[in-house]
């Protein structure tokens, strides 16, 4: 049972929700917000309809607005005529697969074959392939990043539930006033007919729409298509105008230390981060982990090793069947450290501090744990390489299957969203970059327990020497080093 409860976990994390998540958070490989000074794009998905979307065409005509249009595959094969005026008229078109099904519960090669089919009948109609991409209710799933390379996926900003007719026009108009602002990016609907909407419902996106335009050339805005608001947006970006990243980034004192900024996120992202949290509270009760200390770093459980025999430092074998200590991180410190931190210096010192601070307290709760007496190992997995052998532990490599591959695909998505220039690094050195077990015997974890911070570095640093006979302290203190200005990892 456990096991298959670890094959839903790991689907459901690394195929859907994860990807989901790190896109909505970070804006990793999409696009939602504009920085723009008098500029807010306007997006419709679901149409073309054949009754709200041609009145939603006048309404732009008559108010000199432009707007991008994510259709549905089926419907704009259905309407051609309505996708050809929509091109005509000056509008973005943008795909929103062949029908309205989420990419969570369709394979790779099935979303694929969808936008494929859409792109192929809006080039008919059009002569021009489209750029843009939305996934129905904004859901991607990992091999979107890859397969949907050619395309620009864009999700929002801003959101109003204008799919419900019991909103009425007049709650709309208000909830889209209170978020017109330059460089948003309004998700409308010009269509009623899918699941979950109500049929007539876009005829209140248009009366509160109609409003809003008035209210927006007043306050001197223009309304612009996707293509338009992402080329603002670069441009800002290449003159070093990009103040919502300078305000992530976080003050090092000489020390390097790090001093957190407390950057602001939007409701959007509290709301996923918290339902995140909420699913990790989940795992925690499936899995019945414990916190370790103050429990803001690490938890643990007790349960029976179940990989091949590994020979670890004191002499000893871990052998299936063992029991062992397994370390987890704690997602919400990932996440502070991932909106606080501008490099992996700063994460790894960080992530090295709080393990050595945290290691007595895991063996002080070793000892009164629950078959805490029968645990052979300290054991977890992350991209900590050579630095963790200075805290006592020995890496391992992970043996091939698919708990590896799908942690190196965490990781990696890791790194490329919480490292500045993580895009690149896992390019350049992605070779590098694997997953290890970590693994430090009992015998070395007990010595964790009393010892003063002051006399458990000399300490374990003869103990890393010993074990490594063959190479020179100096090697041992670079490698150290290499940790600190290199490395960085989840327990898992």
């Amino acid at each position: 049972m456990e096991i298959i409860l670890w094959i839903g976990f790991y689907f459901l994390t690394f195929y859907a929700f994860l990807p989901a998540l790190i896109s909505r958070i970070f804006g990793f490989r999409v696009f939602m917000k504009g920085q723009a000074k008098k500029e807010v794009a306007l997006t419709f998905d679901d149409g073309p309809d054949p009754v709200y979307t041609p009145k939603l065409l006048d309404l732009l005509k008559r108010e000199g607005a432009k707007a991008t249009f994510f259709v549905v595959g089926e419907n704009a094969e259905r309407y051609p005529e309505i996708v050809a005026r929509i091109h005509e008229e000056g509008h973005i078109i943008g795909i929103h697969n062949y029908v309205h099904h989420t990419n969570w519960f369709m394979r790779p090669r099935t979303v694929k074959r969808q936008i494929h089919r859409t792109s192929d009948i809006i080039k008919k109609i059009t002569g021009i392939r489209p750029m843009y991409y939305r996934p129905p209710w904004g859901m991607v799933n990992v091999f979107d990043y890859a397969n949907l390379g050619y395309l620009q996926i864009v999700l929002w900003t801003s959101l109003f539930g204008d799919w419900r007719k019991r909103l009425g026009a007049e709650k709309l108009y208000k909830r889209m006033k209170g978020k017109l602002k330059p460089g948003q990016v309004f998700l409308l609907h010009d269509c009623g007919s899918t699941f979950g909407a109500d049929r007539d419902a876009p005829a209140n996106t248009i009366s509160a729409l109609e409003r809003i335009l008035d209210d927006g050339r007043k306050m001197g805005y223009r309304f612009i298509g996707i293509d338009e608001m992402i080329e603002i947006t670069e441009r800002a970006k290449n003159k070093g105008v990009d103040t919502h990243m300078a305000a992530r980034r976080p003050q090092v004192n000489s020390d390097e230390s790090i001093v957190e900024n407390n950057p602001s996120i939007g409701f959007m992202k509290k709301l996923l981060v918290s339902v995140w949290m909420a699913y990790e509270k989940v795992f925690h009760l499936l899995f019945r982990l414990h916190p370790v200390g103050d429990g803001k770093f690490f938890n643990y459980r007790i349960r029976r090793y179940s990989g091949p025999p590994m020979d670890l430092r004191a002499n000893a074998t871990l052998h299936s069947g063992d029991y062992i200590m397994e370390i987890h991180f704690e997602n919400q410190m990932l996440f502070e450290l991932g909106m606080n931190s501008k490099s992996t210096l700063q994460i790894g010192i960080k992530i090295i501090r709080e393990m050595e601070r945290t290691l007595p307290d895991m063996a002080r709760e070793l000892a009164k744990a629950t078959n805490g007496d029968k645990v052979k190992a300290l054991y977890g997995v992350s991209m900590i390489h050579r630095g963790a052998e200075s805290l006592g532990y020995g890496t391992y490599d992970l043996p091939r299957g698919f708990f590896s591959w799908t942690t190196n695909i965490y990781l990696r998505i890791l790194i490329r969203v919480i490292h500045p220039s993580g895009n690149k690094r896992v390019r350049e050195r992605g070779e590098t970059m694997s997953p290890r077990m970590l693994i430090m015997p009992r015998e070395i974890l007990m010595t964790w327990a009393d010892e003063s911070r002051e006399k458990r570095r000399p300490d374990r640093e003869r103990t890393v020497k010993a074990d490594i006979p063959k190479q020179k302290a100096s090697e041992v203190e670079e490698a150290s080093e290499d940790f600190e200005e290199g490395s960085i990892g989840k327990l898992v």
